[in-house]
């Protein structure tokens, strides 16, 4: 029997608005898959202060989490600081709830933000190789070659504009 997918609630907002409670649960979860799992790097990067955060939390207790942890989250980087384009990163799931399709809806709505926050505009991202057809669901076509960034192959990939 499988568990069904938990029940989600979104945060949308920009780096001054983010609580302290906010702040601290995104770079924990951020650190437990992109340092801890992943290997050491600058993970503030001068660029979350630039940049509209989307934050998904649990709205149930759900298969040993609590109520409220964040379990999914990105950033969609201001045009200019990154990219001349807005680019979605930190594209993140919580271990404990892969493989229930939720990086699919996380990914949805961060697009479907930036969309509405920046409407007419393309949007870059800069995917892990392995990701590239993932995200190639969404519209994003490759650009340029693979290369490694944190010694991970990257690809850099562009949404056009709706």
């Amino acid at each position: 029997m499988t568990t069904p997918s938990p029940d989600i609630h979104w945060t949308w907002c920009r780096f001054p608005d983010l609580g302290l409670q906010d702040l601290y649960d995104l770079l924990q979860l951020r650190a437990r898959v992109f340092i801890l799992e992943q290997g050491p790097y600058l993970d503030p990067d001068g660029l979350d202060q630039h940049s509209w955060h989307l934050l998904g939390r649990l709205g149930h207790d759900w298969n040993g989490l609590s109520a409220g942890e964040l379990v999914l989250y990105l950033r969609a980087v201001d045009p200019g600081q990154k990219y001349d384009e807005p680019a979605l990163g930190r594209v993140v799931n919580h271990p404990a709830v892969r493989g229930l399709g939720l990086g699919r809806v996380l990914v949805g709505e961060g697009v479907r933000r930036c969309d509405q926050t920046w409407p007419g505009r393309p949007n870059r991202i800069s995917a892990q190789a392995h990701l590239a057809a993932f995200y190639g669901g969404f519209g994003y076509q490759p650009v340029g070659e693979v290369y490694l960034e944190d010694d991970i192959p990257h690809q850099e990939m562009l949404r056009p504009a709706v």
